[in-house]
């Protein structure tokens, strides 16, 4: 036990708290907000980033266990909504893995400038499939060097983007989104699906994953001290890599070009930016190979960084009773493969689906943009309960140790963990309704029928689960 904890140092947990919370496919999604992007970066890493992470890691080191988010919510609200937790944060994975499946074949289109055909689409979806799949019954000591290596990929592309994008501006003087005066930078407060508070859910979702940290800490030589050092450096450095090639995205290409969420588009941005540069187009041919595949790494080190924490959040539930009991099986090296393995089926389901649904009606089969969607909702929902975890807890553990505490107390505690709470349960209802009109509604019927058919399941297995419940030992106090 004690050589596995040494193999993973803090430093391999701020690159693996980077790699877990910088998501390059979506931050194209956020520059098709413009200029306005940067208004809500700063507000909401001030207003839902800064107590997220804060918050997790209070509770990450008060209440170290397996089950991570699951535990809190468990022993603040009970077996059923600790259940709800389980379902959302484990079924957002393969649809997530399905998401990044379809974004592969589309970076792999674009960077050789030729169109697959539907053999091709199944056989590179499904590899990607099950190459992440295998790398998910490893322990997240053994897959450092993945998850380091796509970090550093992912910091190159990014910052690589953000400065080319700065230095087209200062050799050309021009930008597909000029800021003429303050108000281009002011935020669009109404329901605007293209530029609105729709997409508050989209950077919402590039900050999640703190949580996963504190499910590393066996690995750790010291997780309650250096825990939360790995979320406050980690998020430091993740909010200027999301924010550089942000801004590069936002002058390369307009809004209506990146709206649609396609990551093909990585191609046509670097495409522009390298011309801006001067580059000679036998040179960017080969650049925009280097870096989509830098892309499609990043896209496996994302899953490895983010099974080991999700498929150990499923076993645990699974194990008290919140999930089917498959969940619970683990390896030699104690790691949840059966899960992983289930997250691999699903995801392969998901996009035999897709690629069938899509030669039926493209409006069916809507590829990266829906299962990307569905992946953050579901997410962004199992997350909801836990700030009025932190609340609950404080109040009926208030004797306990904290390791770790946030410097708050009286109203400032519940300003932070409300004002996260509200803007969750806004970035959700936004994404699934929009503008609330029948005509978006009838736009986005798969979406929609998505999210029902997770809530259906969801309840079917909160049905099942006793009000009563043998109590876990989670902490020792």
């Amino acid at each position: 036990m004690e050589k596995r904890k040494k193999k993973f140092r803090l430093v391999d947990a701020i690159l693996g708290t980077v790699c877990l919370t910088l998501v390059c496919e979506s931050v194209m999604p956020t520059a098709a907000i413009g200029n306005t992007q940067y208004f809500w970066w700063i507000f909401l890493l001030i207003c839902f980033c800064l107590p997220y992470g804060m918050i997790t890691a209070e509770l990450g080191t008060t209440y170290p266990s397996e089950g991570g988010m699951y535990d809190w919510v468990k022993r603040a609200f009970g077996p059923k909504w600790a259940g709800r937790v389980a379902w959302n944060y484990w079924v957002n994975f393969p649809l997530w893995i399905s998401s990044l499946a379809v974004a592969v074949t589309d970076i792999v289109a674009g960077m050789l400038n030729i169109e697959l055909n539907v053999f091709m689409l199944l056989v590179l979806q499904l590899a990607y499939v099950w190459i992440v799949t295998i790398l998910s019954t490893q322990r997240i000591g053994e897959s450092k060097y993945i998850v380091n290596l796509g970090t550093i990929f992912k910091v190159v592309l990014l910052l690589g983007i953000g400065l080319l994008g700065i230095y087209t501006v200062i050799k050309t003087g021009q930008s597909a989104n000029p800021i003429k005066s303050f108000k281009d930078l002011l935020p669009d407060l109404s329901l605007n699906i293209d530029t609105g508070l729709p997409f508050l859910s989209i950077i919402l979702f590039n900050f999640m994953g703190f949580e996963v940290v504190g499910t590393w800490a066996e690995d750790m030589d010291n997780p309650k001290k250096d825990i939360p050092k790995a979320l406050i450096f980690g998020g430091l450095l993740m909010a200027i890599f999301y924010i550089l090639p942000a801004t590069g995205f936002n002058i390369a290409l307009s809004p209506d070009v990146v709206a649609n969420m396609d990551p093909e588009n990585v191609v046509e941005v670097l495409n522009n930016l390298f011309s801006a540069a001067g580059i000679s187009a036998g040179l960017i041919n080969g650049l925009i190979i280097v870096a989509g595949c830098m892309f499609i790494y990043t896209f496996v080190a994302n899953i490895a960084s983010w099974s080991f924490g999700v498929n150990e959040v499923a076993k645990y539930a699974a194990e008290d009773g919140s999930m089917p009991k498959l969940f619970a099986k683990t390896n030699e090296e104690g790691v949840p493969h059966v899960a992983a393995y289930i997250n691999g089926i699903v995801a392969s389901v998901i996009v035999i689906f897709g690629i069938v649904a899509n030669l039926i009606s493209e409006d069916i089969g809507a590829g990266f943009s829906l299962f990307f969607c569905l992946s953050w909702i579901t997410l962004l929902v199992g997350y909801i309960p836990m700030f009025l975890a932190f609340l609950k807890l404080r109040k009926q553990d208030k004797d306990i140790k904290r390791p770790y505490r946030v410097p708050v107390s009286g109203f400032m505690e519940k300003v932070a963990a409300i004002v996260p709470f509200v803007i969750l349960i806004a970035g959700v209802l936004f994404t699934i309704f929009g503008d609330f009109s029948l005509e978006y509604l009838a736009d986005n019927k798969p979406l929609i029928a998505g999210v029902v058919l997770s809530f259906v399941i969801e309840e079917i297995l909160v049905a099942r689960i006793k009000k009563e419940k043998p109590k876990k030992e989670l902490v020792e106090e």
